[in-house]
């Protein structure tokens, strides 16, 4: 509690340019370290949270010129370890801590109590005046319901149509309570048919939950060996001891199978935390989340510092995931913050995966880390064979992608009534538009990057910036007719493709523009799982969770592409990403088989794809990694100088670069253009520091930077073990 005597606080205030602050504490309030607050900043209101004055050094200020809090929240005190994680994270990654605990109070649940909310939705009533506007929002709601801002979000108009239309009588307002209790997940609902494998690993986790200990565990099992039926029993243990999980997924769209999944062994949902809940329904859970209600959280990367009060187990499925590395805001890796995360709660941490990163596979060998396998598929599945697909003797029919082996091999699994995937993890139509008649190509206006050509939407777009054009019918710079030529293939012109070879065949598209939320990706599945599609053509978003029994093809149409870029981790990553979505083949009893087109099938990680050899793949690419000094071996730290004015970034980076401190066991590499030297209007250089492994860069890179100053306008960002190098 509060020393009364002194009758004065240290608070973090959620603004991202000021430091801590102290203020006073009225006569009649009560506060405590962790407790949510509100504070006056000259005429304004900001909330921030009360911290421990002996962890937060900063200027004194006298009594008599003190202001009074404002008020404090009915909510619990943020919980000492969430503190911890919080400072750690703030420190490590080199970020503001008001950015860090922002992410544990995002929503305004934290400072209202409104047990009730207002919400939206469509009542099915067509207005007499249907502008295309609202024929637009209407066809975009359909059955969801929010804030009337969120409906403008979801439809893309303005809340002024919203609003016409609540007028018109075509939506219509509900109060939800944001207070309603979970239903409790049960422990001994549905108890699974383990093997004797999982059954091993799974009595190794309960006895981890019972021992309330910090324990990091990689749960490492090739894909459909029933890894998640495992740490279900650990999730069980927990419940029955009465303390909160937290399961952690790359993406927000593998959320629905997850729940499906979970209902059937614990008899109801866990509490879902994305960016696609409501507001109502993000206030709801976070209020039972800090309460202790909520006994189960799944949830994407944000998830893993909400304020848990009695947090007993964090697992992170498909840990080897790129996607939970943020690239904005906070630069941090929920993988590494989920360990740091269970070390200040006391409580273990699974990292489930069929392919563990090389840094994961280190800590094991290391002994930091416990490794729990599982070698074998559940049941009768067994792992699919991998035949590699040299595209330069066995190309394609010309202005086709697919290899006559690849379409004969289809041809037949269709025949057998079986389903195939075509993976292409490249989004679109074509990744480059370009004239025939003067070469003029397709560029964005905000970034260094190709228009990619959507024909679904009738768009040219930037997948960096988000910028969209429609296609022209002539070339802006020579005015010629048709004249433009897509160029290279996305996966709406393999679906084309597919199309055309196979007429009779139902094809699906699954990328992010089509399974944007939970909801598409329970509709795809509920048509998989039916059989109401026979080919699947999708991205990286289908190689990752999805269990279809009768999916016995998978055809991977350029398995070079991940190899491009000049990436530390591009070997690893195509290898990862070519095992998951292999490992979407012969699920069930019937078995499958993979196809890998390539021009280099000599490649080393391509001769490890089709030989299994997992093990020597990594020892390779373990022993090039620690010649290089690179992770885990080393450290990495960028530092990307951004403005709207080139000539200030490129003055600030060289700054930056001429000031750069030379102890022994650290390289600064740069000031250069960033290979992305432009994004969304913003001109960038890139500096890389390289360290020993043992080498504390976080101090010298502070002090670095700390002693500098630039202009307003230059935005410089450090960016602690970065995983994009552009």
């Amino acid at each position: 509690m509060t020393d009364m005597a002194s009758n004065r606080v240290r608070v973090i205030v959620l603004h991202p340019a000021l430091g801590p602050l102290d203020y006073r504490v009225p006569h009649g309030m009560t506060v405590e370290p962790g407790s949510v607050v509100v504070v006056p900043i000259g005429p304004r209101q900001y909330a921030g949270v009360v911290w421990e004055e002996d962890r937060l050094p900063c200027e004194t200020v006298g009594d008599n010129r003190l202001r009074n809090l404002v008020s404090v929240a009915d909510a619990p005190p943020i919980p000492a370890p969430v503190r911890r994680l919080i400072e750690w994270t703030a420190n490590y990654y080199l970020a503001p801590l008001s950015s860090v605990l922002a992410m544990s109070l995002r929503t305004s649940a934290a400072f209202e109590a409104a047990p009730t909310i207002v919400e939206y939705r469509a009542t099915g009533l067509v207005p007499d005046r249907l502008t295309p506007q609202r024929a637009q929002a209407l066809e975009r709601i359909a059955d969801r319901q929010g804030l009337v801002r969120e409906l403008a979000t979801i439809a893309d108009v303005t809340e002024a149509v919203i609003r016409g239309l609540v007028k018109a009588g075509a939506i219509e307002s509900v109060t939800v309570n944001t207070d309603t209790p979970y239903p409790l997940p049960d422990p001994r609902h549905a108890p699974p048919d383990l093997s004797d494998q999982q059954a091993a690993a799974a009595s190794i986790l309960r006895q981890a939950i019972g021992a309330h200990a910090f324990q990091p565990f990689l749960l490492d099992g090739v894909t459909g060996s029933g890894k998640t039926e495992v740490y279900f029993e650990a999730i069980a243990a927990a419940i029955a001891a009465g303390r909160q999980s937290l399961v952690l997924l790359p993406e927000i769209a593998l959320t629905e199978p997850f729940l499906t999944r979970f209902a059937r062994r614990f008899g109801c949902d866990p509490v879902a935390w994305h960016s696609d809940l409501r507001q109502s329904q993000r206030r709801r859970a976070w209020r039972a989340i800090t309460r202790g209600e909520a006994m189960v959280t799944v949830g994407a990367r944000s998830a893993l510092f909400l304020p848990y009060p009695n947090l007993g187990l964090i697992v992170v499925d498909e840990a080897h995931e790129t996607s939970f590395k943020q690239e904005d805001g906070v630069h941090y890796h929920a993988r590494d913050v989920a360990v740091m995360r269970g070390k200040f709660e006391d409580c273990p941490v699974v990292l489930a995966t069929a392919t563990p990163a090389i840094e994961t596979r280190h800590q094991v060998e290391l002994g930091r880390y416990e490794e729990l396998k599982l070698p074998g598929r559940y049941g009768a599945a067994e792992l699919p064979q991998i035949e590699a697909i040299d595209l330069i003797q066995e190309p394609p029919e010309r202005g086709r992608w697919l290899s006559p082996r690849l379409v004969t091999a289809i041809d037949a699994c269709l025949e057998r009534g079986e389903q195939a995937l075509l993976f292409l993890n490249r989004r679109g139509y074509a990744p480059l538009t370009l004239c025939r008649a003067c070469g003029h190509r397709f560029q964005c206006p905000n970034c260094t990057a190709w228009m990619v050509e959507h024909r679904l939407i009738r768009r040219l777009a930037c997948h960096h910036c988000g910028h969209t054009n429609p296609v022209p019918e002539a070339c802006p710079e020579c005015g010629a007719e048709d004249a433009l030529v897509a160029c290279g293939p996305g996966v709406e012109r393999i679906a084309d493709e597919a199309a055309a070879l196979w007429p009779d065949a139902r094809a699906a598209v699954v990328t992010s523009d089509t399974i944007w939320s939970p909801v598409k990706a329970a509709e795809f599945v509920h048509r998989m799982e039916h059989g109401e599609i026979d080919i699947v053509i999708g991205t990286q978003l289908v190689t990752k969770g999805y269990h279809f029994p009768n999916l016995t093809l998978v055809g991977v149409v350029d398995a070079d592409l991940g190899l491009a870029g000049g990436d530390l981790r591009a070997s690893e990553r195509t290898f990862q990403q070519i095992m998951q979505v292999a490992g979407r083949a012969g699920r069930g009893e019937k078995p499958g088989t993979v196809y890998i087109q390539t021009h280099s099938p000599d490649a080393p990680v391509m001769q490890a794809l089709v030989n299994g050899d997992a093990e020597g793949f990594y020892a390779a690419e373990t022993e090039a990694r620690r010649d290089a000094g690179a992770p885990p071996f080393g450290r990495f730290a960028a530092i990307v100088v951004s403005s709207e004015d080139r000539q200030a970034a490129e003055e600030t980076a060289r700054l930056i670069g001429r000031s750069a401190p030379k102890p022994d066991g650290m390289h600064v590499f740069g000031p250069a253009p960033a290979p992305l030297a432009m994004l969304r209007g913003r001109h960038r250089f890139r500096l890389l520091v390289h360290a020993r492994r043992a080498f504390d860069v976080q101090d010298v890179i502070r002090e670095w930077l700390g002693a500098l100053s630039w202009p307003q306008k230059v935005r410089v960002t450090v960016d602690v073990d970065p995983y994009s190098f552009v």
